[in-house]
């Protein structure tokens, strides 16, 4: 049964971090909702099985709440974020003196097997690139957004966000606003650019309807488009491709990580191209590389 008592309290300290985070760290709408989601999960939990204060919460109570999202059948990735999440309210608690300890300090993170992302071919991104009907506004916008994410390795998000004045045709460069704020520029090919101008001058005044719409790519409504529009449009054309299995929304950033890898990129290139903060992020594309070259040798190999 929940206690009404500890609800309100935990739930404005909740409201505290977070703007916190909003403020100080200038974190994405997605990423705050997804700390949100965490804190209510603690907080629904501590409300039905815990009788004190959150404040004096203890190492043993937070490990009984690890044990339980462990019993709950939640994957190892998803409980390892979401102690991340209560380690940084825990400690911004204890700099802002509501909390004489952090009881998080010495939790492990449970072990996360590293998952190799699954990648298209570079057919699979040709058959993809001309799914499009370039016969309408939405298919020339479409194959404009394909050519651009391939060409840069943008994240979804960044991709939708992009701001009309942060690409520089000219010079072929992007400027991309990434998490955490971080900026980097990225450079794009010829192809992604003759589309992007193709898209510009004939696709976008019929969709914008001479509104201004800060955004580089717009629904067909003429407003700025949502993550879930573009993943939506990305899997239909995936389908009408005939690339089977479901293509994530990381599909086209992948395959411009591990193709410029296969192709000889450094790792140290590619990590500064996809704005990873930490080299480890990036070198599971090396798995994937060789994990290909290890297929193809079995398929191909008179000694496979």
């Amino acid at each position: 049964m929940r206690n009404a008592k500890y609800t309100q309290p935990l739930a404005s300290l909740f409201i505290s971090f977070l703007d916190y985070l909003s403020i100080s760290e200038g974190l994405s709408r997605n990423t705050l909702l997804a700390y949100r989601k965490d804190l209510q999960i603690y907080q629904a939990w501590w409300s039905e099985h815990q009788s004190g204060d959150i404040v004096h919460a203890n190492k043993a109570q937070l490990e009984d709440f690890l044990f339980h999202l462990q019993q709950s059948g939640r994957q190892a990735k998803s409980n390892a974020r979401l102690l991340s999440t209560l380690k940084r309210f825990y400690q911004w608690g204890v700099s802002q003196n509501h909390f004489e300890a952090d009881p998080t300090g010495l939790l492990k993170s449970p072990k996360i097997p590293k998952a190799i992302p699954k990648v298209i071919s570079e057919q699979q991104v040709d058959a993809l690139l001309d799914a499009p009907d370039l016969g309408t506004p939405l298919g020339v916008r479409d194959r404009a957004i394909l050519e651009l994410m391939y060409a840069s390795g943008l994240r979804v998000s960044e991709l939708v966000e992009l701001p009309f004045e942060q690409i520089n045709l000219s010079a072929g460069l992007v400027q991309v606003t990434g998490k955490g704020n971080k900026e980097r520029i990225v450079p794009i090919g010829e192809l992604a650019i003759e589309w992007v101008e193709r898209y510009l001058q004939q696709a976008r005044p019929q969709l914008a309807k001479n509104k201004w719409v800060e955004t580089l790519f717009v629904s067909r409504l003429g407003r700025p488009m949502t993550r879930q529009t573009l993943w939506h449009r990305i899997k239909n054309l995936a389908w009408q491709a005939g690339i089977k299995g479901s293509l994530s929304p990381h599909g086209l950033r992948h395959a411009f990580a591990t193709h410029l890898i296969n192709h000889g990129a450094d790792l140290r290139t590619v990590q500064l191209l996809l704005g990873h903060s930490d080299l480890s992020t990036t070198q599971i594309y090396t798995h994937v590389a060789k994990e290909r070259l290890h297929q193809i040798h079995q398929q191909h190999h008179p000694r496979g």
